[in-house]
């Protein structure tokens, strides 16, 4: 199964702040791992949100939104994208992350595959 692990927007990634030196190797050390393993299949890390827009749709027509956007919780920093075996699998591995020694919440989420997408039989 494919696994998007999503990582979160803080003040900091907001305001440009890059990672620490340390932190940078660590996490180079983590994603060398990844793709050993053969788990890796994408992973990057996004500019600030007042480098980006949002385009909003309503009844037809779309509004674009020039970033900063204020509600940094609903922001994303960074993703990867991971091929296991199951949800568990991905746990085990984020709990490897440099994102273990912090407060940071990570999300993992399931991408739909195909199969996912047909209906049910009644």
């Amino acid at each position: 199964m494919k696994v998007m692990v999503i990582v979160k927007a803080t003040q900091d990634s907001e305001a440009g702040v890059l990672p620490s030196a340390e932190l940078l190797a660590e996490m180079g050390q983590f994603n060398e791992q990844l793709l050993k393993a053969g788990v890796m299949l994408a992973a990057e890390g996004l500019q600030d949100s007042s480098k980006g827009v949002r385009v909003r749709f309503a009844n037809g027509s779309s509004t674009v939104i020039d970033g900063p956007f204020t509600e940094t919780k609903e922001l994303i920093a960074g993703f990867w994208l991971w091929q296991v075996r199951s949800l568990d699998e991905a746990v085990e591995w984020i709990r490897r992350s440099p994102f273990r020694n912090s407060s940071e919440a990570v999300e993992l989420r399931p991408v739909m595959a195909a199969q996912d997408l047909v209906a049910p039989k009644r």
